[in-house]
């Protein structure tokens, strides 16, 4: 197994703590059950959960899709890895999946919190993994992040990657063009590349829920946009979608029999191939 070779990188570019504003890194954090979260993400976060108890649910929903679908992709033979708005590291993060599959698996983790930054550094500290590295960078800037030095060292774009971008999107609203920057992305990978996406929905929310957890992260360092399944599918276009399709996360692959109401949970899933 290769040795973790990731280096601090260079100066980053200027992010603001600000912990007296939510953050949804953070705040998807505490849904987990993390501690890496300060009291201004909590009571955000507690507010999101009284308009929808099932924010908490659907997170930990979200997150074994990801692991689901990192295994099937690395067992196709992806060894590169882009994982855009990572989080805060939690158990069972992409690395750890895909490097169970295949140790050589290199990954670059990207996110625009300090936090991740530095729980990401300390992840990657120990002996006996394969190559990761983390840049902090902002995935509406999808030029600088194909461009970074982290980025062109570990990964390599004349062969298949994985671009990984689970419930990141729906933090950005149409003014800033979230269909056009994962075309960006897409259009460097080459053929044979697959696209894991996850997305929050309001499909099967009442529209009173949907305006109260709307209002939390109007205050939050980024908006909240539940986009429908069409909306969701748009995301994939031009690409081989795998079964079974955009489907609620629970139901993509199921390990288990999906337990009731898994068809109405407020996150879809989907993995597509480039050809």
């Amino acid at each position: 197994m290769e040795q973790n070779s990731s280096r601090t990188p260079e100066a980053a570019p200027s992010a603001d703590l600000r912990p007296e504003v939510p953050h949804p890194a953070r705040m998807y954090d505490y849904y987990l059950g993390g501690k890496d979260n300060f009291p201004a993400d909590r009571e955000a976060a507690e507010r999101a959960l009284a308009a929808n108890p099932e924010f908490r649910s659907t997170a930990r929903a979200n997150r074994s899709f990801l692991q689901r679908a990192i295994r099937h992709v690395a067992e196709q033979g992806i060894d590169q890895f882009l994982d855009i708005g990572t989080g805060i590291p939690t158990a069972g993060n992409t690395h750890e999946i895909a490097q169970q599959v295949n140790p050589q698996a290199r990954v670059v983790y990207v996110d625009n919190d300090p936090i991740v930054l530095t729980h990401a550094r300390a992840l990657m500290a120990g002996m006996g993994r394969g190559r990761t590295d983390v840049l902090q960078a902002d995935l509406r800037d999808p030029a600088g992040i194909l461009a970074a030095a982290q980025v062109k060292d570990l990964i390599d774009f004349d062969r298949p990657v994985a671009l990984v971008l689970a419930a990141v999107l729906h933090f950005l609203p149409e003014e800033e063009k979230p269909y056009a920057i994962v075309e960006e992305l897409l259009a460097a990978l080459a053929p044979g590349s697959h696209l894991v996406l996850s997305h929050g929905t309001a499909d099967f929310l009442p529209a009173a829920v949907r305006e109260r957890v709307t209002g939390v992260y109007t205050r939050a360092t980024a908006p909240l946009v539940g986009r429908s399944r069409t909306e969701v599918a748009g995301f994939l276009t031009g690409l081989e979608l795998l079964e079974p399709g955009v489907v609620t996360v629970p139901l993509w692959r199921p390990e288990d029999e999906p337990a009731e109401g898994a068809d109405r949970v407020s996150m879809y899933g989907a993995v597509a191939r480039k050809t």
